[in-house]
């Protein structure tokens, strides 16, 4: 399965360490997501579209209420790059 290479970038933060944090309205709507690095950085180029692809893929997953982490799939889909850690 070939994946595109924001949906790449954002696998590899996670591998690495990076969480998805999602914020829902008093409707249990998704407002907001944002992709933190290891370090506790922002990532910048993360939207709502982008999150709704990878969770449809099933390339990452929230276990009892924690942040959104890479699954078993999303680390088979993820290519080997030299600063993967």
């Amino acid at each position: 399965m070939d994946i595109s290479r924001a949906e790449q970038r954002i696998l590899h933060l996670l591998a690495q360490g990076g969480r998805i944090e999602i914020e829902r309205s008093d409707s249990k709507k998704i407002e907001t997501v944002c992709c933190f690095t290891r370090d506790g950085w922002l990532y910048p180029d993360f939207d709502i579209d982008l999150f709704r692809r990878l969770k449809r893929l099933k390339t990452i997953k929230s276990t009892d209420g924690h942040p959104y982490r890479i699954s078993d799939k999303g680390l088979r889909l993820v290519r080997a790059q030299l600063n993967n850690r």
